[in-house]
């Protein structure tokens, strides 16, 4: 899988000097970071729409879409593969692929020391 993406990756680096009334990639990379956004949003959407009505062939289809969206804002954020790849790797030493710890107890120490704070704060009066 990691292959995919990494090919996937290069072709929308590729992409990006292309013409945008003829690559759907460079077109939607020139227009903008937000949109792109939206557009990641949308595709994330249908994926849990298709889901829970239970097609799973159309999930597996906009999940497709869902992954290209995410390497192309990947792209245009400056972020590679290799990072989150990385960043992958570390959480499987930490916790184990399969095991899910609580937000908090996942959280780097610092993070955690503000919200230890926070939480032993006098509650508001009104």
């Amino acid at each position: 899988m990691t292959d995919s993406i990494d090919r996937l990756y290069q072709a929308v680096v590729a992409a990006k000097n292309a013409d945008p009334a003829t690559s759907r990639t460079a077109r939607l990379l020139r227009s903008g970071r937000s949109k792109m956004a939206k557009k990641l949003a949308e595709e994330a959407i249908e994926v849990v729409i298709d889901v829970i009505d239970g097609n799973s062939g159309a999930a597996i289809k906009e999940s497709a879409d869902l992954v290209y969206n995410l390497v192309t804002l990947w792209v245009a954020a400056g972020i590679e593969p290799r990072q989150v790849w990385a960043e992958m790797e570390r959480r499987e030493g930490l916790f184990g692929i399969a095991e899910k710890l609580p937000k908090q107890m996942a959280e780097p120490p610092s993070r955690r020391k503000v919200v230890a704070l926070e939480s032993r704060r006098a509650p508001k009066r009104h």
